[in-house]
């Protein structure tokens, strides 16, 4: 079952309901590794405070600023089709930022976990993260639930594609540095990645869900399969704030499944959770997940 976008009122009652349900959030590291071992379905739900820990900006908060621009207002269709130049300077910044980074180890953890447990138990990961960081470590059973930067989608024929191009095309080489005194972008459109189908050559964007987009149907279904049957669900590194994904976890704790977040600090959540381990989850999920 999926909630969707509920009212303000209605969102208060839920967390209430759950709240007294969990009322005592346990940090019991060798119970919740009993109850683990015990489930058949297992969820990792995950977000940018674990990717932040490989270097991957959060762009959240005070620090949500590329150049003089608040990351949000580019990551929009509006700012696409106003200067799709400047959008892709800001996401081949992003690209190779990610490219960059390396799993850590809790993206390793996680893949780790899934490899040695899988057919017996079935597993699971779900992230709002668009990095690929899941998939370098090795996980396979992965929905992104906001897309990849490591995808493209032509804006005409709507063809999804694999692209790891470095620069994706030559006009974005040595551009998209986060400076502050750089205004606005001058690469012509026609210059921009297009699409390579000769009865097409549509612009390319990037494979993103942007601020004003629905998530894709065949994905936000699959993500709520795996979360209405799994018995054992793992917050990482997400404020549970963003909607739909900030209600996966309350949502499987109301209906029964163990909940346990991995934080640098407490979210509104974590209340609602029947296990709250802090610290790093580069720290605290290999000692979760190791036998």
């Amino acid at each position: 079952m999926y909630l969707g976008f509920i009212t303000t009122l209605q969102r208060s009652k839920f967390f209430n309901s759950v709240t007294i349900m969990c009322a005592r959030t346990s940090s019991d590291m060798t119970k919740f590794k009993e109850t683990l071992k015990s489930a058949k379905n297992v969820v990792f739900l995950s977000g940018a405070g674990i990717s932040a820990e490989s270097g991957i900006p959060t762009f959240r908060g005070d620090g949500g600023f590329w150049r003089k621009y608040q990351a949000s207002a580019l990551a929009s269709p509006g700012a696409f089709k106003d200067s799709p130049s400047l959008v892709w300077e800001f996401y081949h910044y992003r690209r190779v930022v990610a490219a960059k980074a390396q799993p850590n180890a809790g993206h390793l953890a996680v893949a780790k976990y899934e490899a040695k447990h899988t057919p017996e138990k079935t597993v699971s990961v779900i992230t709002q993260n668009v990095d690929g960081l899941h998939s370098r470590a090795g996980t396979k059973n992965l929905l992104e639930l906001h897309g990849n930067l490591y995808k493209t989608r032509c804006t005409k024929c709507k063809e999804v594609l694999d692209n790891t191009d470095n620069p994706i095309c030559e006009a974005l080489a040595n551009r998209g540095a986060p400076d502050v005194n750089i205004v606005g972008s001058d690469i012509p459109v026609k210059d921009l990645p297009h699409c390579k189908n000769n009865k097409c050559k549509g612009l390319l964007r990037p494979h993103i869900v942007w601020f004003g987009e629905n998530l894709q149907p065949e994905v936000l279904e699959k993500a709520g399969e795996a979360m209405d049957k799994c018995d054992v669900c793992l917050v990482i590194g997400t404020s549970s704030v963003v909607y739909p994904a900030a209600i996966y976890a309350p949502q499987a704790a109301a209906r029964g499944a163990i909940v346990a977040e991995f934080n640098l600090e407490p979210t509104p959540g974590t209340p609602n959770f029947h296990y709250y381990f802090e610290g790093p989850c580069g720290t605290t999920l290999p000692k979760a997940l190791s036998d």
